[in-house]
């Protein structure tokens, strides 16, 4: 079973990744006179950076390859590329929202987004849905009806964020692609880009003569990095359940920001009505979601089971076995070389001595 210490230094490490990922939506207001665009092309280049760092400090590398080399077909290698854009349009939404006047907007696709994902996998994958995660989808669906009813639309930023990650992840768990592998793919892929961006915008001359800017970019890095490694431990302490359960912080913290510092009205981006009822159904997730991971963990003490761990986050069930196989098959192709390779020479050996 997990030790009180493993959870509690598993979600200390969660709250503090999420806040680090909150903190990041604030960066274009201290990184003026860059523009909001220009600091999300920024920021895929100090997560590249800051990420090949962390994968070289982890010797992740030959994984990664190893997974690479399963591509074969050009449809397969289509599929892997398809969700990039979707991953650089919400970065550069992430980024340039606060700065324009849609804080609360984004933070509002947040909130939906775990709901959103929940009908995915309840009519896409046909996973059972608990009672209070029915009851909490309606309370966000009667909430969103409301608005969309009483003002006839919906921000065009919520609906790109809630309805623009599930593709993505549909898209990377079709392949089974391992998080790191498909977010260094991208951000790699998304680098043209962004240094294109930059130089026809002057992003780069606005660098070199602010000086302030020379600290935040590599302090934007450094919280990237910092996030993400405190996310990998977050998920190597906990059980899923609990670990889902604090990736709701997120959203909150993107909340209080956008109404304390970025100084926006609640009714700019919805009625009262509206956020009351997702604040319901979130808190009804969350209680799902406890719920969940004490009734596991009370049957795990009963029958002497250790707690499930997660290697990667968000959790996929019934990942494609092939391309599973197909990783463990090049480790094995490695090893059989290098044990021929072996035998080759003792083989080279032994002719020389006969020859003698």
């Amino acid at each position: 079973m997990l030790t009180t210490n493993q959870t509690v230094q598993g979600t200390a490490a969660a709250a503090i990744a999420n806040f680090l990922f909150s903190l990041l939506f604030l960066f274009g207001l201290f990184m003026h006179p860059l523009s909001g665009t220009q600091v999300a092309s920024w920021r895929v280049l100090m997560m590249l950076f800051s990420l090949v760092l962390l994968v070289s400090i982890l010797k992740q590398w030959q994984h990664i390859f190893d997974y690479l080399k399963t591509l074969k077909t050009p449809t397969e290698w289509f599929l892997f590329i398809l969700p990039t854009p979707i991953l650089g349009g919400q970065i550069w939404l992430f980024m340039w929202g606060p700065v324009n006047g849609l804080g609360l907007d984004v933070t509002l696709g947040y909130f939906l987004y775990p709901l959103v994902m929940i009908l995915v996998g309840r009519f896409c994958y046909h996973e059972s849905m608990s009672t209070l995660q029915w009851v909490a989808t309606v309370c966000a669906a009667a909430g969103i009806g409301y608005d969309v009813l009483q003002y006839g639309t919906i921000s065009w930023a919520t609906l790109f964020v809630c309805l623009g990650y599930p593709p993505y992840y549909l898209l990377r768990r079709k392949l089974a692609v391992p998080p790191i592998t498909g977010l260094i793919s991208d951000l790699v892929l998304l680098s043209p880009v962004v240094l294109v961006a930059l130089y026809s915008s002057g992003g780069f001359d606005l660098a070199v003569s602010t000086s302030r800017l020379w600290y935040l970019l590599p302090l934007l890095g450094i919280i990237s990095t910092a996030a993400m490694s405190l996310t990998m431990i977050a998920s190597r302490k906990l059980p899923v359940s609990l670990f889902g359960t604090l990736c709701y912080l997120e959203p909150i913290f993107l909340f209080v920001f956008s109404l304390t510092i970025l100084n926006q009205n609640v009714e700019e981006a919805g009625s009262l009505f509206m956020y009351g009822m997702i604040f319901v159904a979130l808190l009804i997730m969350i209680a799902d979601s406890a719920m969940g991971y004490l009734a596991r963990r009370r049957d795990n003490r009963l029958h002497g089971y250790t707690e499930p761990q997660i290697n990667s986050f968000p959790p996929r069930r019934r990942l494609k076995n092939r391309r599973i196989k197909g990783v463990l098959t090049a480790h094995r192709f490695r090893k059989i070389r290098r044990y021929r390779q072996k035998i080759n020479k003792m083989s080279r050996k032994i002719e020389q001595l006969h020859s003698r």
